[in-house]
């Protein structure tokens, strides 16, 4: 039996105590894409050569991991591990609480997902209906498409504008009679993002054209933003009729594979979604983790400065191979790279360096690359160097 914390990090390492490598393994989720691959029984990623070190810049997790409160907090749950959620200390509903004492809202006006994913499938699940359809932009997050398509619900798909944010004015025009709209600030894979202004001005003249739809606001990127103009729709959520914000601890608190996401909103509206919340989708580990996370604020502060840095070097590095990136406000990049995706995948993955998947309608000329550590950068700025290397076109 393992007895102690070291112990447990021996195994997590592979006999030698690590705890960067237990906060590495703590930090890497998966993305539905790759579980849908797999359940195709497709390859996710192209391999890697045998002898190659892997740097793994492909699914926008936190390259570092929990800070050191968070994995003090998982390791004090073990004795706990034979408990329910509901039945565990502390329990889930501590961490509903604990969440909307950090909102100073009630706990009413929180629901718990198994990370943001659940939340965002359920909401159109709760939301849409054949009548009813989801308003999204393209490209962006694509779960909520992918549910509203197994439902059999209208589905409308707005192009991203000529700056690659989500287009404002047309995603209006199209929301009257939808049961849902998808705005996700900042925006995944085009890393962009709307001011609050621009937000609360969206909200308006929505809920003017169609009271009865639903906006769900998806801010998982929200703590890697440093645009002055923006702020979250939290506020904008509590205040407003069938707003919802959805949250989750995947990114800058480096909890992907701890799956904890939530939604805030006015109590009616969050009443509604909460009714297709999964039994038990939070686990004692991630209550403790998300806990201990929250009171730990300037863990978050370090890491957005941390990935600032990071993102600002990795930008002018491509932007001298001619390499055009979006305004990026996440822990990723939007970048031209003139050619596929898949060529720019398939060459950095001989090199060991792991690049994201495509992401249409942009995918014969833009690929998405996640921010790693500095030191993850500088060799995948070297991979890129050799790679992407100017070409006689500006497209193809």
């Amino acid at each position: 039996m393992l007895r102690t914390r070291r112990g447990f990090f021996d195994v997590l390492a592979g006999g030698r105590s690590d705890t960067g490598t237990a906060a590495l393994l703590a930090a890497r989720g998966h993305e539905a894409y790759v579980a849908e691959l797999q359940a195709r029984g497709a390859n996710a990623r192209p391999p890697l050569p045998p002898g190659v070190n892997e740097i793994r810049i492909s699914s926008n997790e936190n390259p570092l991991g929990p800070g050191r409160k968070v994995l003090d907090a998982i390791t004090g749950k073990f004795p706990e591990t034979g408990r329910y959620p509901f039945n565990s200390t502390p329990a889930d509903s501590h961490l509903a609480a604990a969440i909307a004492a950090h909102y100073k809202v009630k706990p009413e006006n929180v629901v718990l997902g198994a990370g943001s994913q659940e939340i965002l499938k359920n909401a159109v699940r709760a939301f849409t209906a054949p009548g009813r359809g989801l308003v999204t932009a393209s490209p962006t997050f694509e779960n909520p498409t992918s549910i509203v398509k197994r439902l059999n619900h209208p589905l409308t798909e707005v192009r991203v504008d000529s700056a690659f944010r989500l287009d404002v004015e047309a995603m209006i025009t199209a929301s009257p009679g939808a049961g849902l709209v998808f705005f996700n600030n900042p925006n995944n894979p085009t890393a962009t993002v709307h001011g609050a202004k621009a937000v609360a001005d969206f909200v308006e003249r929505v809920r003017k054209a169609s009271p009865e739809t639903v906006i769900l606001i998806d801010e998982a990127y929200h703590d890697y933003v440093t645009d002055p103009s923006y702020a979250s729709a939290v506020p904008l959520a509590i205040a407003t009729p069938n707003v919802i914000v959805a949250r989750t601890f995947s990114k800058a608190y480096g909890m992907a594979g701890m799956r904890i996401g939530y939604a805030v909103g006015r109590a009616e509206t969050i009443k509604r979604l909460a009714r297709f919340k999964m039994p038990y989708n939070v686990s004692v580990f991630g209550v403790a983790a998300a806990i201990a996370a929250l009171e730990d604020p300037a863990h978050i502060e370090a890491e957005r400065q941390r990935n600032t840095e990071v993102r600002s070097f990795t930008v002018k590095v491509l932007e001298e191979l001619g390499c055009a990136c979006t305004a990026s406000q996440g822990n990723f990049l939007f970048v031209n790279i003139r050619r596929p995706a898949k060529d720019l995948r398939d060459a950095c993955a001989k090199q060991g360096v792991m690049i994201g998947r495509d992401f249409p309608p942009f995918e014969r000329t833009h690929a998405r690359i996640s921010i790693g550590t500095m030191d993850e950068m500088k060799k995948a700025a070297d991979v890129f160097r050799g790679v992407l290397k100017p070409v006689t076109t500006a497209s193809r």
